[in-house]
């Protein structure tokens, strides 16, 4: 009796042993290395991505686009990038990283300078940054990160640039930036319109670049080759084509490029 009460326990140890595999193998992942400006919206489309799909786990590399891109060249398993320039997305297409047919334009955003509500310093537009009580201007590092390329755009074009740049505190990536406005520790920063509404009640939009004073900024999106789930991949990309994507995502305050 006693031996075929172990045998019972081992046989049923045994069945959910297997069961327990069969599980592992259908729990899923891949891996979305984003700009960092799509933090917010991104992570609220991952959620329902994961609600649609049972088993599977959405995980996000938030980053400046540019230091995402010298992470995919080094073989980082990236199944889908999404990047706020042209240019970072070009760069990986040409060395045949990314599978160009996935390849799409999916959002736009704005450049905006802003300032924290508790600065007492009276900066109303790009020329007012010239003033020499203006000690410290942050943007993003423009050889990583688009924000800080079109705010170099921008400087350059309102010629602002030779009077301002040994002013700037360059940063990581935008998010760094709009800290840096939060805490008041920059006198200004230039940021994307969508970082700027996360922080409403920490910060002021003092002004808008003007559109034709930087490239248009778009975002685009696309599966990367040898994506080990090919298909999650493109059904992640899928969505943020679909309303429910875009929806979110206009609600973090991007337009659709589309």
């Amino acid at each position: 009796m006693l031996k075929k009460t172990l045998l019972w326990a081992v046989g049923c140890l045994m069945v959910l042993t297997a069961a327990g595999s069969v599980n592992a193998q259908a729990s899923k992942e891949i891996t979305v290395s984003a700009a960092i400006s799509l933090k917010n919206a991104f992570e609220e489309i991952g959620t329902l991505f994961e609600s649609r799909n049972k088993g599977v786990k959405v995980v996000f590399n938030f980053g400046a686009s540019g230091d995402l891109v010298k992470q995919i060249e080094g073989g980082a398993p990236v199944d889908v990038f999404a990047s706020a320039a042209q240019k970072d997305m070009d760069q990986i297409e040409q060395k045949g990283l990314i599978d160009s047919f996935t390849r799409f334009n999916f959002v736009k955003n704005t450049v905006v300078l802003i300032q924290s509500l508790s600065s007492t310093l009276e900066i109303k537009g790009f020329e007012d940054l010239l003033k020499p009580e203006v000690k410290m201007i942050s943007i993003g590092n423009p050889q990583t990160v688009p924000a800080g390329k079109y705010a170099q755009e921008v400087f350059t074009r309102l010629k602002v640039w030779d009077g301002i740049s040994h002013k700037l505190v360059l940063a990581e990536n935008v998010r760094q930036v709009l800290d840096y406005v939060t805490k008041n520790e920059v006198d200004a920063g230039v940021v994307y319109a969508t970082d700027a509404a996360v922080q409403t009640g920490k910060i002021k939009i003092v002004a808008t670049a003007p559109s034709e004073s930087h490239k248009p900024v778009v975002y685009p999106v696309a599966v990367l080759k040898g994506s080990k789930n090919e298909a999650l991949a493109k059904a992640f990309v899928a969505m943020l084509k679909a309303d429910e994507g875009m929806n979110i995502l206009k609600k973090y305050g991007f337009e659709s490029a589309r």
